[in-house]
């Protein structure tokens, strides 16, 4: 088992893995993390997975995101998703945990197929908010599903692109996945 998270390490297997599969690359560090389509025009030949500052768990979230989206919102900036920055209301924080189930979804499995820590993320620290239990258990219960059901194509491939380089004898299972205490 491989126990070091270097950004350089995974941006390596990302780009290997998805560079000519989906002229997909994924690209370090920006303040804040974005998705940018392919823009010939503007000497960008390939779609970037853009993650902030080099942390582990953000590429992992990012990945995530991107393999939710699919073909048509990858060539949408930022996949055309809603996004409501730091300090949303209560309102506002219940839709951003009802849109983030399965991308924290895939950011779980991703993190257990790379023995890294899967830490719940409610992304508003202004707002004092912290990810609820319901988001949680719904996040759990997508985990399963993905697990039984199967995950998209590009998360099934990187999940074992993961495995198999930083855990090559693991094989992931629902059980292995449980709620903080």
């Amino acid at each position: 088992m491989t126990n070091t998270f270097d950004k350089d390490t995974l941006i390596s297997l990302f780009n290997q893995t998805f560079l000519t599969l989906r002229n997909t690359q994924l690209v370090c560090c920006e303040d804040e993390p974005i998705y940018r389509p392919a823009d010939p025009n503007n000497n960008h030949p390939h779609h970037r997975i853009i993650f902030a500052h080099g942390f582990f768990a953000s590429a992992l979230h990012e990945t995530a995101h991107w393999c939710v989206a699919g073909s048509k919102r990858r060539l949408l900036e930022d996949f055309g998703y809603w996004y409501q920055p730091d300090g949303r209301s209560p309102q506002q924080q219940a839709e951003f945990e009802r849109v983030e189930i399965k991308p924290q979804a895939l950011e779980w499995i991703f993190s257990l197929s790379a023995g890294f820590p899967f830490v719940f993320s409610a992304d508003n620290l202004a707002g004092n908010a912290v990810p609820s239990k319901s988001f949680q258990q719904n996040v759990l219960k997508q985990v399963g599903i993905y697990l039984t059901q199967g995950m998209p194509e590009d998360a099934q491939i990187w999940s074992q692109v993961l495995l198999n380089h930083y855990q090559p004898e693991y094989q992931l299972s629902a059980s292995l996945f449980k709620l903080p205490s």
